[in-house]
């Protein structure tokens, strides 16, 4: 009994721990459709915008189930040199963890998303 509770406020603590570690690192900012198609990567301010706007894209917009078209609507033309006909890829810039960056990857199958994934690196 008392390795369980000894295991809970350790558990509790790690949580905590990286909840504060974390807090930095995710951002809040809203999804705004124009900033991301004209967003200037290459710009310091600007850099880590549509990383930041991952969050609120992800949970406001059902990815899954939309055609292309709404998604060049949404997000603007995709990277052309990564992306095919079956696959988008947006460069999300840094990630805030160095000098890593990320990219939205967008898979269709008739047209239509099948799935989408973030990766860093």
């Amino acid at each position: 009994m008392k390795k369980t509770y000894i295991f809970i406020i350790c558990s509790i603590v790690v949580l905590v721990f990286c909840g504060i570690g974390l807090h930095g690192n995710i951002s809040g900012e809203k999804f705004d459709s124009n900033k991301w198609k004209t967003t200037k990567l290459d710009n310091e301010h600007d850099m880590s915008l549509r990383w930041d706007m991952m969050n609120s894209l992800r949970n406001n917009h059902k990815l899954v189930g939309m055609s292309k078209n709404e998604i060049i609507k949404l997000l603007g033309k995709p990277d052309s040199s990564f992306s095919t006909p079956k696959t988008f890829r947006y460069f999300l810039g840094y990630a805030h963890f160095g000098i890593d960056t990320g990219s939205l990857i967008i898979e269709f199958e008739n047209e239509t998303v099948e799935n989408y994934l973030v990766t860093r690196g």
